[in-house]
């Protein structure tokens, strides 16, 4: 399987979270400087590769990818505090379907289901067609719902607590010779500090510094006031549920591969978007020079009609043979029409697919695209076994990368599910200091003590451990039942497995994709030979035609049916050319090296300069 990383020479910042600052940064929708610098006189010179760079730098589908890293990266960030995954985006967005090409548009039939002929049909809604719309893939494997948490991980990130708390009392008593007076008056003040930290291993570690000064109304007391203070220190450590760095690490480990899932996915969408910018500008230029197949057919009508009012004028032939004629210009002139609004319509969607502002921007609305690549077809083809093809497919397709990893995290995330049917046992050990000082109560009876003194004292006999405590234990929570648990581990399981079967029917779609992309190649490359060949005889027997009429062996009706058939076989020799190069960048993101072989590297994609 090919390695896939993500590139940091300048993006490094982008993916760390040094750079989350940056996200009050709004985004930019100002059109790279190649759009403009493309447009020359009103027309927007366009090759192949030009489409390709506008692309990388501004199409809308591959910078909303962008922000996906950042995603991933908060992600990250969370799962190393110890909280939960949110999760990172898994949907690829496809280019539109377009116009389509000669002979083949995306048009509905207004009149009836049954045949009609050539220049009759019209786009009556492009959007509910798919024609403008974006189709959304989703990638995700595991499904809609999502993994079950598995055994809670402790919270890495370490807290600091603190009390001031200051209390007023007065308690009524029932005996007075408990403190030689009525009723009780307390006034106590808190200064409580701690620090709480968990680690990998499952421990949670509470370091607790207390401290109470509180002063009594009471007469047998013998410090008044007094202060109490103690530092301790509790460990709690468990054996079984929550046990351990690879149990407790795992949603770091998931967050880790969801970022190269996130680049994964934005390969994926780069390919994408650069198949769907090929074939919308394979589909243009096919547009582009069909227009000019009607623009030529309408001057040969045109020109028949001209002929043909000329020798009826003369008398050499019929009224009916002009009329004939003049027929089939507004014939063509309808088929012209047709051609150039398929050709617009498939601009204003190539356009919306290079820029960010789409056709807001009044110059790119008003330029005019001409292509300035024509539809090549190599004169041999390059024949390599299929075998070798699935080969490649299977170690350069991301999407399969990255649903090898979603069955990763869903192994990993497995052992939460597990760990949850365990019983709790905790090791649980504590020490701490205490110590207790104040002055002596002038009314209580004289006492020989060693807790007279301040807060000084307090500190010496903590410092000194002259009152230690320690404790050892072990806490154990079996329970009867653990039917949650148990449920969601069987669950997990089975939405594994299911996981494993998606990624099967991903490895035989790409197969299949190949292949058919193979076949394509094949059928396109066959039928544009036998195009070659028809249109080459069409324009003989045209021309044998017209010599035939220019010495009235013919008439206008037999060189009409010519000039279709040209016509017709004109366009589809373009429609064959189209096909082929369409199925050739079929084959190359079925392999999934589409991006090498236009030049176009990752970095490239992920900085959105080319």
């Amino acid at each position: 399987m090919r390695k896939f990383r993500l590139l940091t020479s300048d993006f490094c910042l982008l993916t760390s979270v040094f750079c989350l600052p940056l996200l009050s940064q709004s985004p930019d929708f100002h059109n790279s400087p190649r759009v403009h610098d493309l447009i020359r006189a009103g027309n927007l010179y366009l090759s192949q590769a030009d489409a390709l760079a506008l692309a990388i730098e501004n199409n809308l589908d591959v910078e909303l990818d962008r922000y996906s890293f950042r995603i991933a990266d908060s992600d990250l960030l969370r799962a190393k505090g110890g909280g939960l995954l949110r999760g990172v985006p898994f949907q690829i967005a496809e280019a539109p379907t377009g116009a389509g090409g000669p002979l083949s548009p995306v048009v509905t039939n207004p009149a009836s289901s049954t045949s009609v002929t050539a220049g009759t049909t019209v786009s009556t809604s492009a959007l509910e067609l798919g024609a403008l719309g974006e189709p959304q893939t989703n990638l995700s494997i595991q499904g809609s719902i999502p993994q079950s948490t598995g055994t809670a991980v402790p919270i890495f990130d370490p807290s600091v607590v603190g009390q001031l708390n200051w209390m007023h009392q007065t308690t009524p008593q029932l005996d007075l010779q408990s403190y030689g007076v009525p009723s009780l008056v307390a006034n106590e003040f808190n200064a409580n500090a701690g620090l709480v930290q968990s680690f990998a291993s499952g421990a949670l570690v509470n370091l607790a510094f207390d401290n109470t000064h509180q002063s009594l109304n009471a007469l047998t007391t013998n410090y008044n006031p007094y202060t109490g203070s103690s530092l301790g220190l509790t460990v709690t450590q468990p054996l079984l549920r929550g046990f351990g760095p690879a149990l407790n690490h795992r949603f770091i480990r998931i967050a880790g591969n969801d970022r190269k899932i996130t680049t994964l996915l934005f390969h994926q969408q780069l390919i994408a978007t650069v198949y769907g910018v090929i074939r919308l500008y394979t589909d243009f230029v096919a547009l582009y020079e069909d227009v000019k197949v009607k623009q030529e057919t309408v001057a040969a009508a045109e020109k028949l009609f001209s002929d043909t009012k000329a020798q009826v004028d003369e008398g050499t032939l019929a009224p009916v043979e002009m009329t004939r004629a003049n027929a089939q210009v507004f014939a063509t002139r309808q088929d012209l029409i047709n051609a150039r609004g398929l050709l617009e319509e498939q601009q204003a969607i190539l356009k919306n697919q290079l820029t960010r502002t789409g056709n807001a921007d009044p110059e790119v609305q008003a330029a005019t695209i001409i292509p300035t690549d024509p539809l090549n077809i190599p004169e041999k083809e390059e024949v390599r076994p299929i075998q070798d093809l699935f080969t490649e497919a299977m170690a350069n397709r991301p999407d399969l990368g990255q649903a090898s990893l979603q069955i990763e995290n869903s192994q990993i995330g497995l052992k939460g599910a597990r760990n949850a049917t365990l019983p709790e046992v905790d090791l649980v050990g504590m020490v701490q200091n205490n110590g207790l000082a104040g002055p002596l109560n002038p009314v209580a009876p004289a006492t020989n003590t060693p807790f007279t003194g301040g807060y000084g004292t307090v500190l010496d006999q903590l410092a000194t451990a002259k009152y230690p405590t320690y404790e050892i234990g072990v806490q154990v929570t079996v329970p009867i039942h653990n039917r949650i648990a148990e449920a969601d581990l069987a669950r997990d399981e089975l939405q594994l497995k299911q996981s494993e079967v998606r990624l099967r029917q991903l490895q035989n779609q790409a197969r299949l994709e190949v292949e058919d992309a193979v076949i394509a190649m094949r059928r396109a490359r066959a039928s544009y030979d036998a195009a070659v060949q028809a249109r080459k005889y069409q324009q003989e027997s045209l021309e044998a035609e017209q010599m035939k009429y220019e010495v009235g062996a013919s008439t206008a009706f037999f060189v009409i049916q010519y000039e279709s058939l040209l016509a017709q076989a004109k366009s589809t020799e373009v429609a064959a050319k189209s096909a082929y190069v369409k199925a050739r960048a079929a084959l190359e993101r079925a392999t999934g090296n589409i991006l090498e072989q236009h030049q176009i590297s990752l970095d490239a994609g992920i900085k959105g300069r080319m």
